[in-house]
């Protein structure tokens, strides 16, 4: 079997659970082509777990001081270069295509034929999961963005539905310091998060930004350029995360039993409705601005219970290769029932 796996590069969400697919793909004789879009191709890194990758433009989101941007993500994303980007990717000798949200891959599946798998968080959004913010234009990204014949969403709950637990994989936790807290808010700016921490200084803050300060730091905050393994080591020793309502990077500190302290990018549905989630699960405090009172009260806390998610990509793959793509209940059930939940979730 030979698949072309298209791939969402905005944010490091959709290329984390890439990863983890990357690595249980590895296992079987699947033959695998990896396509990227959505960022500019000196923008990935640690990338060797997809070989000789291809890059295409794509389409994202444009931010604005933790807010999107409208104006400017229409004026990027509208334009004829993804429709010739569609018609040039030419899927004759692939028997599947496997997608993460990502539209050229989709559209060209849809266009040509070529069976099509979706294997996303957004994916979830097709049930009725808890949502914020829902309307027309929502409506259009989640059903037409990256349009596929067979959505697998994946959740940290399944709220009775047929969707997929969280792809994760994390170090392991050999010691946990409680006044470490890492800290990974893309979307804001890096002087605002440097004021909204600068008076917290019984505790360490652990920064990863693509930009720096232009204000001089203080001893307790240190910052990191993002570097995945560093990021993982400090994740898994740090006594809580703050950071966009992404989905991955919650994912994780579920599953390390971290604390976890959300700030949605507002007008971002998927966000916006995964704090939701959060909220309905009490498993994440939430704050709609850099605001120090919600932090203060955050910081008190102590850690929840982990939750353990089962390998969800070696599962995946085997039932990929069974061939039988239209029934994924049975797949769905049998992860779910791996899944030892927080008394408080049931």
């Amino acid at each position: 079997m030979r698949i072309l796996y298209g791939v969402q590069g905005t944010g490091n969400g959709h290329l984390s659970r890439a990863r983890v697919m990357a690595e249980s793909l590895k296992k079987s004789d699947i033959h695998v082509d990896y396509m990227f879009s959505g960022r500019e191709a000196d923008g990935f890194f640690d990338m060797a777990p997809f070989g000789d990758y291809q890059v295409m433009r794509g389409m994202t989101f444009q931010t604005k001081a933790g807010r999107i941007d409208v104006s400017k993500t229409v004026s990027n994303n509208f334009s004829t270069s993804i429709l010739k980007d569609i018609d040039s990717l030419d899927l004759n000798d692939y028997d599947l295509v496997l997608n993460d949200y990502e539209p050229i891959s989709a559209w060209a599946a849809k266009r040509q034929g070529v069976p099509s798998i979706s294997i996303s968080h957004q994916a979830a959004m097709k049930h009725d999961v808890p949502k914020v913010g829902k309307n027309w234009f929502n409506d259009i990204f989640v059903n037409h963005f990256a349009p596929v014949e067979i959505a697998l969403g994946c959740h940290w709950h399944h709220f009775g539905f047929p969707i997929l637990p969280p792809f994760v994989d994390v170090g392991e936790v050999k010691a946990e310091y409680n006044h470490k807290i890492l800290v990974y808010l893309p979307f804001e700016s890096p002087d605002a998060i440097v004021k909204f921490l600068s008076r917290f200084d019984d505790y360490q803050f652990l920064i990863y930004h693509a930009e720096q300060p232009s204000v001089e730091l203080p001893s307790h905050i240190i910052w990191y350029d993002f570097d995945r393994v560093g990021f993982k080591q400090n994740l898994a020793s740090c006594g809580g995360v703050v950071c966009n309502a992404g989905f991955e990077l919650v994912s994780e500190a579920l599953t390390l039993g971290k604390k976890i302290l959300v700030k949605p990018l507002l007008g971002q549905f998927e966000q916006l409705s995964n704090v939701a989630a959060l909220e309905l699960l009490a498993a994440a405090d939430a704050m709609k601005k850099l605001d120090e009172d919600s932090l203060s009260r955050w910081l008190k806390k102590s850690s929840p219970e982990p939750v353990k998610y089962p390998k969800v990509g070696d599962n995946l793959v085997k039932w990929i290769e069974q061939g039988d793509w239209h029934e994924h209940e049975a797949l769905c059930s049998d992860l779910w029932s791996q899944v030892k939940l927080p008394v408080s979730w049931r």
